[in-house]
């Protein structure tokens, strides 16, 4: 089905013509239509769909519609995004649909660790599109340098994830500014009960699209699970960086402190690699991705708070240094390579310790990987033994939902 049997008007086709846009994914299919009519919408759709498109092109037809200039401090859209990444690149995508449009769209994200001040200038100059992560939304709210009397729709990119970083209460306080009456549209990876019950809250009968069942699906990524001893992993990858010639390679660890030291090692020994993670200003941060995304740097050695956002073109592999905790931010990690239909690679390391963890991960989104070892690396030593301690006291130490409430909260802070 091409762009033009979607609704989209002459203008907008141009737009997608000057994107080098070709034919429209499933999930643009599906929602195009849906939101050029005003309807309140939830979409699940997977990592690298094009679901950003899916929601910009319609929007911005419907603005383009609109010949008043916008008011002072009163977008006329509002997105919602869980990371500064992540608002960064659907400004962007924004922005480099409006560049091709005759009437002229205003984009301001609101994010935290840039400057407040900028950002209230050009909201004070009028923008039709303010893209922002909850808490500096939330500061601008609280000092009324943002209001949305004129607010027609409301996207909420990435929902699954907004709250998995623990930001249900910072979302309520967002929605209690919102006028009742607008369009909303809510875009998820996954459909917890936290995701339903959020939809309760911001939509009235909205229309349900699923383009990818009930678990994301990964099937043009080559997934491998190498078994290794946990202090041979950094000689582990860099044998594979150098037989294997992985040119463009994503690696997650679990902590920033993890991620500062494993590139460290890597530059010492002759790779260019680089970290980033929630320790570093925005302004480092949009460095250290505009390095790896240029090829400037070959690896990115990254906490998860590059598990989504980023979007980055010919990504050929991503390593699992440390297993993620849960299978949905598997799922997402991964999901950074063979993005818009592109063949990758996601290789994950696993001593006997993470073994169990992985078969979880296995078991959660329905694949099975087979476990290789690579030779002069292979895994050595016994399997743990499992011994029965006494029963854990109530109250003493913390339930397995106290520490992933916990490490939210830290990934909460690096957003902050």
């Amino acid at each position: 089905m091409p762009f033009s049997k979607l609704g989209l008007l002459d203008p907008m086709l141009r737009v997608v013509e000057a994107a080098d846009y070709r034919e429209p994914t499933p999930i643009q299919q599906q929602t195009i239509p849906l939101i050029l009519e005003g309807m309140d919408l939830i979409a699940q759709a997977e990592t690298g769909t094009g679901k950003t498109a899916a929601f910009a092109l319609p929007i911005l037809q419907r603005l383009s519609a609109i010949e008043t200039a916008p008011p002072p401090c009163s977008p006329r859209v509002l997105v919602l995004a869980p990371t500064r990444e992540l608002a960064q690149q659907v400004a962007g995508t924004f922005n480099g649909f409006a560049k091709n449009m005759s009437h002229e769209i205003g984009v301001t994200t609101v994010i935290g660790g840039a400057d407040i001040e900028e950002q209230v200038r050009q909201l004070e100059d009028g923008t039709d599109i303010v893209v922002a992560t909850p808490g500096r939304l939330l500061e601008l709210v609280r000092e009324k340098d943002i209001f949305f009397l004129n607010l027609l729709t409301l996207v909420v990119d990435e929902a699954d994830r907004l709250l998995a970083l623990g930001f249900a209460e910072e979302l309520e306080q967002v929605f209690a500014a919102l006028p009742k009456h607008r369009q909303s549209l809510l875009f998820s990876a996954t459909y917890p009960k936290k995701v339903i019950k959020l939809t309760e809250q911001v939509m009235e009968n909205p229309s349900y699209i699923n383009v990818i069942g009930d678990v994301p699906t990964v099937g043009n990524i080559a997934e491998r699970a190498i078994e290794v001893n946990r202090d041979n992993r950094r000689a582990l990858l860099q044998h594979l960086l150098k037989e294997e010639q992985w040119e463009h390679v994503l690696i997650f660890v679990s902590s920033k402190r993890a991620a500062r030291n494993l590139a460290a090692k890597l530059c010492r020994n002759g790779i260019q690699a680089d970290a980033f993670h929630g320790d570093l200003d925005q302004d480092e941060r949009t460095e250290v991705l505009s390095q790896f995304k240029s090829r400037k740097v070959r690896v990115l050695v990254a906490t998860d708070i590059a598990a989504r956002g980023i979007d980055i073109q010919d990504l050929s592999t991503v390593v699992n240094y440390d297993l993620p905790r849960s299978p949905v931010d598997y799922i997402h990690r991964i999901g950074r390579t063979g993005r818009a239909g592109a063949e990758g690679v996601a290789v994950s390391f696993m001593d006997y310790n993470d073994m169990a963890h992985f078969g979880v991960i296995e078991k959660r989104t329905k694949v099975s990987v087979e476990r290789e070892q690579v030779p002069g690396f292979e895994l050595t030593g016994e399997p743990p033994v499992k011994k029965k301690g006494p029963p854990p006291k109530k109250g003493k130490r913390p339930s397995k939902k106290d520490k992933l409430r916990a490490a939210a909260a830290r990934e909460k802070d690096e957003e902050r």
